[in-house]
C-alpha cells in the first residue's frame, strides 16, 4: 500500500506543477499580447501542458480512488476524506476552467487581465493546503 501511496503522492505533485504554472502562461499571454509581443509559442505550451497535467490528474484520480477503496472498511473517523474528495473536485472545477481559458488562448484571446489570472492562479493553492491539512491533521 505505500508504493500506492507514493505514486499517488507523486501523480498529485506532478499535476499541481501543471494546475500552478498555467495560470502564470496566461499572465504572460495577456501581457504579451497588449505588449505586441508575438505570443503563438506560449499557446503551444499551455496546449501541451495541459495534456500533461490531465494526464496526472487521471493518474492522481485513479490511485487516489484505488487507496480509497483500500481503506473504506476503516470507514470510521474518516471524515476528513470526505472533505478532502469535496476539495479535489474544486481542483477538478478549476482544472476544466483551465481547460476553457487555454481553448480561448488557442482562438487568440484571453479576455481578462494580467491581474486577473495572477489572483486565480492562487486558487489552487488555497484548495492545496486545505487538503493536506485535512490529510495530515485529519481533524474530523
Amino acid at each position: 500500500m505505500l508504493w500506492l501511496k507514493t505514486f499517488h503522492i507523486l501523480f498529485v505533485m506532478s499535476w499541481m506543477a501543471g494546475i500552478f504554472y498555467l495560470p502564470r502562461i496566461f499572465v504572460h499571454f495577456v501581457e504579451g499580447q497588449a505588449a505586441g509581443e508575438q505570443v503563438t509559442r506560449l499557446a503551444i505550451m499551455a496546449q501541451k501542458l495541459y495534456k500533461f497535467m490531465t494526464i496526472m490528474m487521471m493518474l492522481a484520480i485513479g490511485t487516489g480512488i484505488w487507496l480509497w477503496l483500500a481503506y473504506f472498511p476503516i470507514a470510521e473517523g474518516m471524515g476528513w476524506l470526505h472533505a478532502k474528495i469535496t476539495f479535489v473536485v474544486l481542483l477538478l472545477v478549476y482544472h476544466l476552467w483551465s481547460k476553457r481559458r487555454m481553448q480561448e488562448m488557442q482562438e487568440g484571446h484571453l479576455d481578462h487581465s494580467g491581474l486577473y489570472y495572477r489572483w486565480a492562479n492562487e486558487i489552487p493553492l488555497l484548495l492545496t493546503i486545505v487538503i493536506l491539512i485535512l490529510v495530515e491533521v485529519k481533524p474530523f
